[in-house]
């Protein structure tokens, strides 16, 4: 009598891409001399500075300002980014109305539009004599030459962040877990809160903290609603671009290197909050 053996595990079947190996150093090279090789210039000019001098350009009475500046502006954006981009993206997925198609496609144009252009309307329109500024301003509400001012800008160029990265998961919720919860007499508050907010909450985390660094590193539609006044509406970047043209290599890199540290640390931050969102997750499906 022969013995039958158990069959051994299944051997998984490589799928390689044709070309994988030319297409994956193109992309590594790509991403080396654009990305990687400017960053890492960039640290090895601030630390060519030294500690000490390093401290002292980043604590001096300008350079707070306009850092506690940039934080705060962005801040402010991204809260309204926050709430605005979750409504905007639930309205375009949950709803049909004429125009859906339209609106959708003005999601994009922070985007598409140069930067310069929107500051230079924004500035128009918050003005005194604008169309916003006409009616704000009797009212006691400056904007242009303001923090206001600033947080506008970068919201309308940051936006587009949260919508495009929650719009997709909302499309792909199943409906079956809100009808469910309608039958166990749950209200609408509570479905959303309970069902709906837990499974979006990763994308809708990746998104706000894009917002963050989009906003962070703002300067085009910011520097014309701005008025860029030292130690009140001056900007991080905006500081970074004088200390060049003053010859200040090193404050430049510094105040640059600065932001760059404070994304890096967001986007680090994001990342491992939604590792952890998605494997409890895992856990409770």
């Amino acid at each position: 009598m022969i013995a039958r053996t158990a069959p051994g595990p299944a051997r998984r079947s490589k799928r390689v891409l044709p070309g994988f190996g030319l297409t994956m150093g193109m992309v590594l090279t790509y991403l080396g001399v654009i990305v990687l090789l400017p960053v890492v210039a960039l640290v090895l000019k601030g630390a060519d500075i030294g500690p000490a001098r390093f401290w002292a350009i980043v604590t001096a009475p300008r350079t707070l300002a306009a850092l506690r500046l940039t934080l705060l502006a962005a801040g402010i954006a991204t809260l309204v980014n926050t709430l605005y981009g979750l409504l905007m993206a639930w309205v375009l997925v949950r709803y049909e109305f004429p125009g859906k198609r339209f609106l959708d496609a003005m999601v994009d144009i922070p985007f598409a539009l140069p930067t310069a252009v929107a500051g230079l309307s924004l500035s128009a329109l918050f003005a005194a004599s604008g169309w916003y500024g006409a009616i704000l301003e009797p009212m006691g509400i400056q904007v242009v030459y303001t923090i206001w001012g600033v947080a506008a800008a970068m919201s309308f160029t940051s936006i587009p962040f949260v919508i495009r990265t929650v719009q997709p998961v909302l499309e792909d919720l199943d409906p079956q877990f809100e009808q469910a919860a309608v039958t166990l007499g749950a209200h609408p508050f509570t479905i959303f809160r309970r069902v709906i907010l837990p499974a979006i909450a990763p994308a809708l985390l990746v998104g706000v903290t894009l917002s963050f660094a989009r906003s962070l590193g703002e300067f085009g539609a910011v520097v014309f609603i701005a008025g860029n006044l030292p130690m009140k509406t001056e900007i991080a970047s905006l500081l970074a671009v004088i200390r060049l043209e003053e010859y200040d290599y090193n404050g430049a890199a510094v105040i640059a290197l600065t932001l760059l540290a404070i994304a890096l640390v967001l986007l680090g931050a994001s990342n491992l909050l939604q590792a952890r969102a998605l494997r409890y997750k895992g856990k409770q499906a």
